[in-house]
């Protein structure tokens, strides 16, 4: 597989027409030569599958949530090294050739800095607020493991569809992984924003974050004050980006209800599958090691 190893990019994929292209030739662009593709479908309606196919990428579909998808791809990968991104993103073209290289000088797990771009102006107001925290420790998150790392961690999460990255980067700074960061990125696309739909897929998401609290409670505490500390240590760019400030701040209302109904929803969630699974510790509901087995499926090729 040449002298890095083969890469396994995994993406967990919905619905995602949209985006699914640009993210595909994103990877096929790649100047690093040795990787594969695994989309985990998760019964999309559109042509994400199609297109998925069409590039060469092997597609399981199968009723999973995010992280749960996650994993799957990982189980059913061959490659030394796990790259796990999203659909909607797409990555530098030197990202995955500098993620090995840094592997190679004893990375255990590497962070591509996440910027974003798109179209219209709430999409914009989005990046303007995640572009403010490119760099913050607390904030960025490994996409890239060594596999043996990967399921010594136990991969993601299966009970968290959102912070499943900050909680497996959390469980890898516990023990003692060597993360370093390179300087290509991952570029998150914020296409055809739309309020309502965010304010939907904030509920969503938000209804598992009362695991990742019970998770991690300090580091919630520590992600809060470092959210507002940045606010307060950029104001000054915050001023000179008044209509966009203003349009976050609208956002982040809207999406602070959802979480709040989203968050109190999971709570009781929560309660009730603990009650249901005997209380199980936390440190159970996820992997401790990488299955002996894989999931064969039909008509599998490496992405080229």
């Amino acid at each position: 597989m040449g002298l890095g190893g083969l890469v396994s990019v995994t993406i967990p994929t919905k619905n995602a027409e949209k985006y699914i292209s640009l993210c595909l030739e994103s990877i096929r662009d790649q100047t690093y030569p040795y990787v594969e593709v695994i989309v985990v479908d998760d019964n999309s309606k559109d042509r994400t599958v199609d297109i998925a196919r069409e590039f060469g990428a092997r597609v399981i579909r199968v009723r999973a949530g995010r992280s749960e998808a996650r994993n799957i791809g990982a189980k059913n990968s061959h490659g030394e090294f796990i790259l796990s991104i999203d659909a909607d993103m797409q990555l530098g073209f030197d990202a995955i050739e500098k993620c090995v290289s840094e592997a190679l000088r004893g990375a255990e797990a590497v962070i591509i800095p996440e910027v974003a771009d798109g179209q219209g102006f709430w999409a914009k107001c989005k990046c303007f607020e995640r572009n403010l925290f490119i760099g913050e420790e607390l904030v960025e998150v490994p996409r890239f493991f060594r596999r043996s790392v990967y399921w010594k961690l136990g991969g993601f999460d299966p009970m968290l569809e959102a912070g499943e990255d900050w909680d497996i980067a959390q469980r890898a700074r516990e023990q003692g992984v060597t993360i370093k960061r390179v300087d290509s990125y991952v570029k998150h696309v914020e296409k055809n924003f739309n309020i309502l739909r965010t304010i939907r897929r904030e509920y969503h998401y938000t209804r598992s974050f009362y695991h990742y609290v019970s998770k991690h409670p300090q580091l919630v505490k520590r992600q809060a004050m470092v959210y507002w500390k940045v606010l307060a240590q950029k104001r000054k760019e915050l001023m000179r980006n008044l209509v966009y400030t203003l349009g976050l701040f609208t956002i982040k209302f809207f999406e602070a209800a959802a979480h709040i109904i989203g968050f109190l929803k999971g709570i009781i969630l929560y309660k009730l599958q603990t009650l249901h699974a005997g209380s199980i510790p936390t440190e159970l509901l996820v992997q401790t090691r990488e299955p002996n087995t894989k999931l064969e499926l039909p008509g599998q090729r490496k992405f080229t």
